[in-house]
C-alpha cells in the first residue's frame, strides 16, 4: 500500500527557497534586536499542561496539543477524565514558557533582562490560508523594568527590525488595558462582565460598531450605556501626545493620572523618534488585545492595505508572579513571523556559484576547485560542486532557477584539469 507523503494537516514542508527567505528575515531581525541588547534564549517545546491552561491564554488554551502521560496502559478504565491522562502540552506561544524560564533562572539573569526568543509553537487551529498548526514566533521581552522605558524601547526596536526587512510605511497603534478597565467601570459595566466587555470590543475591526452594539446589549448594557462607550472611544481616536492627557481625563474620569502620564510619555518618545526617521503612531482606543494577562499598555504595528497586524504585544506585570509569589514587571512584543514572510513573498539575493564539473574530473580536483573559490571569495559567497549532466544550456537554466548567480566549468584537457573563468548566469551566459 502506498503511503501518503503529505505533511500533517495544517503543517508544511519548506523548500530550500522558502527557507532562504525565512533565514534572511530572521537574520535581519536578530541583527537589529542584538544591537538593542536582547539575548537569545531557548525553552522546551513541551510545558506542564496546568501552566498552559492556567486561564490567562484566552482562546489559545482551547487549542493546546495535549500529550498523554508516559506508561499508560493500552486501555484505561471507563469514566477516566482526559485531564487524568495528560501531563504535558505543546507550547502555543513563547510568553508562557518565558515566564517559567525566568522563574527557574532568575538568579543567573541581569535586571532588566532583555530576552529574544525564536521558535516553533503549535495550535490546533482550523487550517486555512495563512493560518497553520505549526508556525514560528519571534518575541522580544524586557523583564524587571517597571517604567515605560520598556514599552518605548520595544516599539522602537521592533519598528526598526521591520524596516530592516523592507516593511516601511507602518503605523504603531497604542492603547492601555487600564484605560479599558476605567472605561468599563465609568460606563457601569459590572466587574464580572468586564472580561466579556473587552472581548466584544476587541472584535470591532471585524464586526463594526453595529455588531459590537448588538453584543453589548446582549451582555446587559443599556442602549444609553453603549452609546456613551461609542462616543468616548470615537472622541479619543487619533489624538496626538500633547492633547492626549486632557482628552483622557475628560472622557474617563476614573482613569488614574499615572496611567495617563505613562501613555503621554510613550507617545512623546515615539514623537521624538519620528523626528529622526519615518515612524507613524496613533493612540487607538479601539485596541484591546485579547489575551487576559495584559495589565498595562498594549500595542500593535499595522500596514495600510494589510488586513492583519505585523506585530503585537504589551505589558504583563502579573504573569510571572503567579509562579514566583511576587510580581515582576514585564513587557513584550511579538512579530507575526509567518505572516511577514508570506507578505514579503520574495527570494533574498544570494551570491552562489556552481563549480560545474565534467564526469571525468577526479573528485579530489573537483573539491579543490570549489575550496579555492571559497577561500578567494570569502564568507559572503556560496560555492557548490555540481556534476555536469544533460544539455549544457538546460543545466545552466536549472542552476539559475535554483538560485545560482554564476558558474565555473571544470574539465579535463589532454590529461590536465582545466578550470574556466567565473561566468554570470543569465541570458548572456547562455548565448
Amino acid at each position: 500500500m502506498r503511503i501518503d507523503n503529505s505533511p500533517a494537516r495544517g503543517m508544511r514542508d519548506l523548500l530550500p527557497a522558502d527557507v532562504a527567505v525565512r533565514d534572511h528575515v530572521l537574520e535581519s531581525i536578530v541583527a537589529v534586536y542584538r544591537r538593542f541588547g536582547y539575548q537569545r534564549i531557548e525553552t522546551p517545546a513541551l510545558e506542564d499542561i496546568n501552566r498552559l491552561q492556567s486561564g490567562e491564554g484566552a482562546d489559545n488554551e482551547k487549542l493546546v496539543y495535549q500529550v498523554l502521560r508516559r506508561g499508560l496502559p493500552a486501555e484505561v478504565p471507563a469514566g477516566t477524565f482526559l485531564r487524568d491522562l495528560v501531563d504535558l502540552g505543546l507550547r502555543y506561544d513563547l510568553t508562557v514558557p518565558l515566564t517559567r524560564f525566568y522563574g527557574n533562572n532568575q538568579a543567573s539573569l541581569p535586571t532588566p533582562f532583555r530576552s529574544l526568543q525564536i521558535g516553533p509553537v503549535w495550535r490546533a487551529e482550523r487550517p486555512q490560508k495563512g493560518r497553520y498548526r505549526q508556525f514560528y514566533q519571534c518575541d522580544i521581552d524586557m523583564i524587571g523594568e517597571a517604567s515605560v522605558l520598556a514599552e518605548a524601547e520595544l516599539i522602537e526596536a521592533t519598528s526598526e527590525a521591520l524596516a530592516a526587512i523592507g516593511l516601511t510605511g507602518t503605523t504603531i497603534r497604542l492603547s492601555d488595558r487600564r484605560f479599558w478597565s476605567a472605561l468599563a467601570a465609568d460606563s457601569g459595566v459590572p466587574a464580572e462582565d468586564q472580561a466579556a466587555f473587552f472581548i466584544t470590543l476587541d472584535k470591532l475591526d471585524k464586526i463594526g460598531w453595529d455588531g459590537v452594539r448588538s453584543e453589548l446589549v446582549e451582555l446587559g448594557l443599556s442602549a444609553d450605556q453603549v452609546a456613551g462607550v461609542q462616543e468616548k472611544i470615537q472622541g479619543l481616536e487619533g489624538l496626538p501626545a500633547d492633547k492626549l492627557a486632557g482628552a483622557l481625563s475628560d472622557a474617563v474620569p476614573g482613569l488614574a493620572a499615572s496611567v495617563i502620564e505613562d501613555l503621554v510619555t510613550t507617545g512623546s518618545c515615539l514623537d521624538r523618534l519620528a523626528a529622526l526617521r519615518e515612524l507613524n503612531w496613533v493612540f487607538d482606543p479601539t485596541l484591546v488585545r485579547g489575551l487576559g494577562y495584559y495589565t498595562g499598555q498594549v500595542f500593535e504595528i499595522v500596514k495600510p492595505g494589510v488586513s492583519f497586524s505585523l506585530a503585537g504585544g504589551g505589558r504583563y506585570d502579573k504573569l510571572i508572579g503567579k509562579s514566583l509569589g511576587r510580581d515582576v514587571p514585564a513587557c513584550g512584543f511579538s512579530l507575526g513571523f509567518e505572516r511577514i514572510v508570506d507578505l514579503l513573498a520574495r527570494r533574498p539575493s544570494r551570491e552562489a556559484v556552481a563549480v560545474l564539473v565534467e564526469p571525468d574530473v577526479p573528485v579530489a580536483d573537483a573539491l579543490e576547485a570549489a575550496r579555492e573559490l571559497r577561500v578567494a571569495a570569502g564568507a559572503g559567497r556560496v560555492v557548490e560542486t555540481v556534476r555536469r549532466s544533460g544539455k549544457f544550456a538546460a543545466q545552466l537554466k536549472r542552476l539559475e532557477a535554483a538560485g545560482f548567480t554564476g558558474f565555473v566549468l571544470v574539465r579535463m584537457e589532454d590529461g590536465a584539469v582545466v578550470r574556466g573563468e567565473l561566468r554570470a548566469l543569465g541570458g548572456a551566459a547562455q548565448g
